[in-house]
């Protein structure tokens, strides 16, 4: 016949099963919480890194979709502007171009004025024109200016029309750009290996105890580092996963609702920063259990109990 516990030892079994089950509920909280915070420090340096390094890509893009109007002479025909267009197809500043009819131009004029402008006109007052888009490189206003006066020196061309000020706050803006990407990022880095290194040193001091044993009975430094560091490297791995997740459905999510940002955005460049992100997430938790597991090494038994 089986001997039955006493209630007493029966009783103290049940709360230690409970402790135990708070316990490893608290330490996998603890992780969680952990990868979480780690995760969001890596998605802001992600995203600085991808306004930094694809700044010229978005410049270039909306360079390369600044207008210049060519507006032609009034007794110009349909095939001599065809043919002109042609002509400026072949330069090689020049991206694309784009014919606007008399009849284009009226439409986009009653769309902008109202439908009853041409009321106050004995003859349509809107020409045949072309709108050029030129080469990232040659939108500064140097290059504007002798390309406005190359195209000026053709017979057909009655005017050409661009905005210079829109062009230089389009530099500016994007060299103010850059700059203070480059200080988020040096600021971030700062942040991350600060929030991490606390983060790792949290979750790491509740086996402070399992150190001071390993160490009494003569575990090299190694050896005891070494599940740290292993824990550290799949939690800084799983972190980054997590956050090149995020960083690619908000990719996604701009690319859909607002601008092309597939488009603009270089694929080398994004190949680089989720590397960067992976190699970041990784490298700073092992250095961070790295050095936290010396400290705890290091501790004397009055440090361990305070």
């Amino acid at each position: 016949m089986q001997k039955l516990l006493p209630l007493k030892d029966f009783w103290s079994m049940a709360t230690r099963k409970k402790e135990n089950k708070t316990l490893r509920r608290r330490l996998w909280g603890s992780r969680v919480s952990t990868v979480i915070s780690i995760s969001l420090v890596l998605v802001l340096l992600g995203a600085a890194m991808l306004v930094l390094l694809n700044a010229k890509s978005v410049g270039d893009w909306f360079k390369e979709r600044m207008q210049v109007s060519v507006i032609l002479k009034e007794n110009v025909s349909e095939e001599a502007a065809k043919g002109y267009q042609a002509v400026l197809d072949s330069l090689p500043y020049v991206r694309t171009t784009e014919y606007i009819s008399r009849e284009q131009g009226i439409r986009e004029m009653q769309e902008l004025l109202g439908e009853d402008f041409m009321d106050a006109f004995a003859v349509a007052p809107v020409p045949v024109s072309l709108d050029v888009c030129l080469h990232a490189e040659y939108v500064s206003p140097d290059s504007l200016k002798r390309v406005g006066e190359v195209l000026k020196a053709s017979p057909l061309v009655d005017e050409v029309v661009y905005q210079e000020s829109l062009v230089d706050s389009l530099n500016e803006n994007l060299g103010r750009i850059t700059l203070v990407s480059a200080i988020l990022i040096g600021l971030l880095i700062f942040i991350s290996v600060v929030l991490i290194g606390n983060t790792v040193r949290l979750s790491m001091f509740s086996k402070r105890f399992s150190v001071h044993t390993m160490r009494l009975v003569g575990a090299t430094r190694g050896f005891i580092r070494r599940p740290f560091m292993g824990r550290a490297a799949l939690q800084g791995t799983v972190a980054a996963l997590i956050a090149l997740a995020v960083l690619a459905a908000g990719l996604y999510l701009f690319d859909r609702e607002f601008a092309p940002v597939l488009e603009i955005f270089s694929r080398e460049i994004l190949a680089v920063v989720a590397l960067t992100v992976l190699a970041a997430g990784i490298l700073l938790c092992v250095g961070s259990a790295f050095l936290v597991a010396g400290k705890m090494i290091d501790m004397s038994n009055e440090e361990l109990y305070s």
